[in-house]
């Protein structure tokens, strides 16, 4: 994969074009949704155009620009950048991290946790440290990477059963991630994880689906039982500050008796 950043010496042209390409969408397309003419849009593309503040704002929410990015496109256009940028922890966060709080120890006694843009932990609640039990110390140093630990050999890569299946569907994410969102270091780590071998294990083959399945669960080795969960991903609706738009929440789920149980909650209650 060839690294997907923008420079920052680069002009609002060269911007809009790598966007717009890295959506697959034609000038005139982008003309037709953004309600301009296909020659505005190629003058802004070739420079000899400069776009209102309007109209960056207009084009890059057509081409579904991620808000960190709308700022570099706002700044390369010679504008100041609109979209905040906070730590978690200030201040003015205090709303969010009480919502992210609630919702790590309302799933409770499931794991959950909370990862950025570059899939990097946020937060996570107390059962979530079962990812972390026996991991060497250099996977556990800030900031620790979800994706890393999933698939690294040393990690829950050499838990999983089901690993070839796993791996190819977090591989095929990410790289989908970093193709979307033009963030480099997701198709840096993505290189990186692709290139772990696991001895004796046999990744190119994967299991066809049954008429039974309705997902992948992930088939993890923890002491002497076999644990089967499968999860779910949100996100904050409508946010306009850029930390906020980059954070996810994965939750995991039981997706046995067996597995709720040695959770000490039946699957029912779950």
């Amino acid at each position: 994969m060839g690294a997907l950043a923008v420079h920052q010496e680069e002009t609002f042209g060269e911007l809009l074009r790598a966007w717009r390409q890295r959506r697959r969408v034609s000038q005139l397309d982008l003309a037709i949704e953004a309600d301009v003419s296909s020659r505005h849009v190629s003058f802004l593309e070739t420079g000899r155009a400069r776009p209102s503040r309007e109209m960056v704002m207009r084009l890059a929410e057509e081409l579904e620009v991620p808000l960190r990015h709308r700022n570099r496109l706002l700044v390369a256009a010679g504008y100041a950048p609109v979209f905040p940028e906070r730590e978690v922890r200030a201040p003015e966060m205090a709303a969010v991290r009480q919502a992210l709080d609630r919702i790590l120890a309302g799933h409770e006694p499931f794991p959950a946790l909370v990862v950025d843009a570059g899939w990097n932990l946020v937060a996570a609640n107390a059962a979530a440290g079962m990812f972390m039990e026996g991991v060497p110390a250099e996977l556990l140093q800030e900031p620790i990477n979800v994706m890393r630990l999933s698939l690294h050999p040393d990690a829950m890569g050499g838990r999983l059963l089901n690993l070839a299946e796993v791996r190819a569907y977090l591989l095929s994410q990410l790289r989908r991630q970093a193709e979307a969102s033009g963030h480099g270091a997701l198709a840096e780590l993505h290189d990186e994880l692709a290139a772990y071998t696991y001895p004796g294990v046999e990744l190119n083959v994967a299991r066809v689906p049954g008429p039974a399945d309705i997902l992948l669960p992930l088939r993890i080795r923890h002491g002497d039982r076999v644990l089967s969960m499968f999860t779910t991903i949100a996100t904050f609706g409508t946010p306009v500050e850029v930390t906020v738009s980059e954070l996810a929440i994965e939750t995991f789920w039981p997706n046995d008796e067996e597995t709720a149980a040695a959770f000490g909650r039946p699957a029912a209650a779950s």
